[in-house]
């Protein structure tokens, strides 16, 4: 008998957690497609994965990064909408009291995954992100209205300032300034400026609209802030906004307890966040005719959110954890007590090990930190552009040259990933690429639009 339960003990430890594998397991060969820059691979092994909201956003993630930004959104309105009817059947209807009994049995996996908080802010970023790229200011508007409120929502749940929010106030500024609103922009600004995010930028902008709006009594103030004015091109200029991504995000890992008590096992795990991942710390725009370099400011520090978001829900998380492992440690109990209870006893304590497995379930594609800049060119002459990378593995990548009419507003949406830079350049005007053999460095992917009446409004 003690045989064949040492025997029955190996091959149930052995088998059953193969059928518990994490998110993070499942997943890995598509990040790392991903993060090699093997778009196509990742987007078709994420499109496998059997939650509709992380499915869609991760899926999304890797179509943006890849240029293909009709492809992104139908990803991304996919996971809202399931997201959506998650929350709401979480409300009303039967399965969400099937969710909770299979969370409750065995572990939190097994509940719908409608996208943590920060996560479905992060949803709503991309998608302003791709309607910036397809030239819509008033989607992007609209977007960075649900960032807010999405965020807002979070802090009134759990009475606390997560600092966060300035990637939405960034492309809520730079929109309202593409219709013509600078007051909106410059309200967005100041936000940025209560939440202390990203000086450089910031205290440029606030200067830049204080001086057009007429905003004399608050120029002083920037100007003790944020320094001294520098001294702005002479003549008509329009402008490059970079807005990046870098490296990685943070993926959840488990911490688990499992304690031998009387004639069984009790077993409690929870989730933590690592930091993200990336060989980045900052990205640059320079200008090698007039030697200018303009470095990106951190906009939103993804990991740190994200670690936050956690935090103030883990008493929870682990509350429903250690009420898990009474549930079983009292159905082991029970079963001693029949007829063959030893056997039975061991397959609960078995159970009990396999099953209790913190839910590691978190959009894997997202950015460590989202990182922008702004810089300022003589419009109507044609200006070459290098957009550089600092941190690990360092290098140049040439973005070609463009010339810009006056006012108008050129963007590079960048990614920076293990296998390098990828940028995407929208709007301005190209001039005929080079011969690769030329150029003095690497090229980078690129997706260039023709300038639209949008991206050409007025805004320097």
């Amino acid at each position: 008998m003690h045989i064949h339960r040492t025997l029955l003990l190996v091959i149930l430890v052995w088998l059953l957690p193969a059928g518990c594998r994490s998110y993070n397991d499942r997943v890995a060969g598509a990040v790392g497609a991903f993060a090699r820059g093997d778009f196509g691979t990742a987007e078709r092994a994420f499109s496998s994965v059997d939650s509709p909201f992380l499915r869609g956003v991760e899926a999304g993630m890797v179509a943006f990064t890849d240029g293909r930004f009709d492809a992104a959104r139908a990803h991304l309105e996919a996971a809202e909408i399931a997201s959506e009817r998650i929350r709401d059947r979480a409300l009303i209807g039967p399965d969400s009291l099937v969710d909770d009994v299979l969370s409750l049995a065995i572990n939190e996996s097994q509940s719908s995954y409608a996208g943590e908080g920060y996560e479905r802010v992060m949803l709503h970023v991309l998608l302003a992100l791709t309607y910036l790229a397809e030239g819509r200011p008033e989607d992007v508007l609209v977007e960075a209205r649900r960032v807010d409120e999405i965020l807002t929502g979070e802090e009134d749940l759990y009475d606390t300032d997560y600092g966060a929010g300035g990637i939405g106030h960034l492309l809520s500024a730079v929109a309202y300034e593409l219709i013509g609103k600078p007051d909106g922009a410059y309200i967005d600004y100041r936000r940025m400026a209560d939440k202390g995010l990203a000086p450089g930028l910031v205290g440029s902008a606030l200067k830049r609209l204080a001086r057009r709006l007429g905003r004399t009594d608050d120029l002083p103030l920037w100007e003790r802030e944020y320094g001294e004015s520098s001294t702005p091109l002479e003549g008509e200029v329009g402008s490059v906004v970079l807005i990046a991504g870098l490296g990685l995000g943070p993926a959840k890992r488990e911490i688990r307890i499992d304690v031998p008590v009387k004639g069984g096992l009790f077993s409690w795990a929870v989730p933590t966040f690592g930091s993200g991942s990336g060989r980045s710390t900052s990205l640059a725009l320079e200008f090698p005719e007039s030697g200018a370099r303009v470095e990106t400011d951190v906009v939103e520090n993804v990991a740190l959110v994200a670690k936050e978001n956690l935090d103030h829900r883990i008493g929870i998380v682990a509350l429903r954890s250690a009420a898990r492992g009474l549930f079983k440690r009292e159905l082991a109990d029970r079963l001693r007590d029949k007829e063959n209870g030893e056997v039975f006893g061991l397959v609960a304590d078995i159970f009990t090990f396999a099953t209790e497995r913190a839910d590691l379930r978190a959009w894997r594609t997202l950015p460590r930190e989202w990182v922008a800049a702004r810089a300022f060119v003589p419009a109507g002459e044609p200006t070459e552009i290098l957009l550089s990378e600092e941190g690990f593995g360092s290098e140049r990548v040439a973005l070609g040259t463009y010339t810009l009419n006056s006012g108008e507003t050129m963007f590079v949406l960048a990614r920076a990933l293990d296998s390098g830079v990828v940028a995407h350049v929208v709007g301005g005007e190209r001039s005929a690429p080079l011969d690769p053999e030329d150029a003095d460095f690497p090229r980078t992917p690129l997706h260039s639009d023709e300038p639209t009446e949008t991206l050409g409004s007025k805004t320097p």
